[in-house]
This record gives C-alpha cells, structure tokens and sequence, in this order.
C-alpha cells in the first residue's frame, strides 16, 4: 500500500477570520445574558422545556389511569406554555402578558400538584409510618415541582428585554422597581444561583429514589446522586461568593447538564432493551424508564450555567 502523499493533506490552518467572526459572535451573545437581553431565545427555551415536561407528566398520568381530573391539568398547561413560549419568542406582548400569566398558573398548579402527590403517599398502606417506602413505591413526590421550571424559566423571561433593545448606558431611562429592574438588567445571578441549588435537590432525590427501585444496577445511576451534593454546593456557594459563581459553578453546572444527556442515552437504551425493543415503543415508553426524567437533572445545571453568565444584584 502506497503511503498518502503529503501534499493531499489539508494542512490549512483554521481561517483567523472565522475564527475572529465566531469569537465576536460569543461576545455579542454573552453582552446580551448580561444586560438582561434575551427573552426571545430564553421563550423558545420555555417552549421546548415546557413541551419535554408535558410529555413526561401525560404518560406518567396515563400510567395512573388520570383517576384524578386533576391529572389533566399539568398537560394542558404545558401545552399552553409551549404555545405562549413560541408566541413569546415573535410577540413582545405575548411575552409580557400571555406567557407571564400562564407561567404563573402553571407554577401554582405544580404547587398544588405538589400537595396531590403527598395526599398520594398519605393514602397509601402504612402511610407515612413507612415514609421510605411509600415516597419510593407512591407517586414522585417532587415531579410536580420539576414541572415548573419551564415556568419558571418563562416568568423570567417575561421580565427581561429583547435581544435587539437597546445596551444599558446613559440613553437608558432611570427606573427603580425593585427585582423587576434587576431581572431586566441581567442583575439575578445571586437569585437563580438559589434556584439551582433548589432545583439541584429536588431532582438528585428525584433520580435518588428512581435509581433505588432499580437498585442501582448499573454504576452510571449513581452519578446524578454524586453530583447533586456538589451542585448543590456550588450554587450555594455562587450565593455569597462571586469568585465562586464565575469559576467554580460553570464546572458543576457542565457536569450536571452532561450527565444529565448522558442519562437520557441510556434510558433510551433501557427502553430498547426491553421485550419488543422498537415494535412495542409505545408501551416500553409508557412502562420503561421515565424517558426524560435525565433532562431535568440537566435543567438543574442549565440553570446554573446561565447564573454564571448573569451579573451580581445591586451592581451597576
């Protein structure tokens, strides 16, 4: 076999122009995370995230025979969010007004969801006498609470300014309203840092107990429980230390939103390798393991990546 010959290869050096062209690029999009201009893309996000959730709770819900007319509820408003989310990313209206209420509806309606699930446990043999068991074996406790992060990641985004908006400077208007100006400004890094940590929690118990009725079979299912304690460190930590928020926290967050994807691959992979594989993919969906379960853990360090890009609160 003839060896390649030297001058076939493509020995160009990358074009400094591109590479200059695509550095500007970041630039331009971390300047508008800082100054609180990007509702239109953090509206498609809602969007996405809302429609992902919404998928998970309907065959969640199937699988308990929606028993309850309230079961209902959490998929009609994440069908409602996905649209607002979309209308929100065209409409600078329907961010403000239409997204922003049903955002709020949406969270409170986790909230009671929340309480639903607990009544759930309640009411289940033993009841909180056997809380172990009955949190592992009854229905997920903190699902409806994950639920709204697209909620959440939507009432923000009706707060902030669009992307083509004006930088802040001396052409911007004087106005102080409180957290409402901060969020508008990118002023919030402190407050989703809380978020995150919240969200860091709830989901890691959440893969906790999913992962323990498992028992653990494979060495990858303890990695969202690893992990959470860090992420939660981390984001505790961005609270009261800057230094920590812009060099510490981007490394957990990475982490958490890789093994959160990382995750996904193999439920679907669970999913496969039940009887019927592909044939049956609606059923091994249904009764395999919850699909995008995994991206909420990735939520949780999303929502804290976003956090280091943000400014400090009551900083100009």
């Amino acid at each position: 076999m003839s060896a390649i010959d030297a001058s076939t290869v493509d020995t160009k050096p990358t074009d400094p122009l591109a590479v200059a062209a695509f550095a500007n690029h970041a630039d331009i999009i971390l300047k508008h995370i800082r100054d609180g201009r990007f509702q239109r893309s953090l509206a498609l996000v809602t969007a996405a995230s809302s429609l992902v959730s919404g998928l998970e709770v309907a065959y969640e819900h199937y699988k308990g025979s929606y028993s309850n007319p309230v079961m209902y509820t959490p998929v009609l408003l994440s069908g409602a969010l996905t649209v607002a989310g979309v209308g929100g990313f065209f409409s600078e209206r329907v961010a403000r007004r239409g997204m922003r209420w049903i955002c709020a509806i949406t969270l409170a309606d986790g909230i009671i969801g929340f309480g639903f699930h607990v009544r759930g446990i309640r009411r289940k043999p033993g009841g909180w006498s056997l809380p172990l068991t009955n949190i592992i074996m009854g229905p997920p406790i903190f699902a409806p609470l994950l639920f709204g992060t697209a909620a959440y990641l939507g009432l923000m985004a009706s707060y902030l300014r669009r992307e083509n908006d004006e930088p802040l400077g001396a052409s911007s208007p004087a106005t102080d309203e409180g957290w409402r100006t901060e969020i508008r400004e990118g002023r919030f890094q402190q407050h989703l840092a809380g978020v995150a940590a919240l969200w860091a929690v709830l989901s890691g118990l959440e893969a906790w107990y999913s992962h323990y009725k498992s028992r653990f079979r494979i060495w990858a299912q303890w990695t969202p429980v690893l992990l959470t304690p860090i992420q939660f460190g981390a984001c505790v930590g961005a609270i009261f230390s800057e230094r920590v928020a812009r060099r510490l926290l981007p490394v957990t967050s990475s982490l958490a939103m890789v093994d959160g994807m990382v995750g996904f691959g193999y439920h679907v992979r669970g999913i496969l390798r039940r009887p019927g594989g592909k044939k049956t993919w609606l059923y091994n969906i249904l009764y395999g393991p919850p699909i995008f379960a995994p991206m909420l853990f990735a939520a949780c360090g999303a929502l804290g990546f976003l956090a280091t890009l943000l400014r400090r609160e009551n900083r100009d």
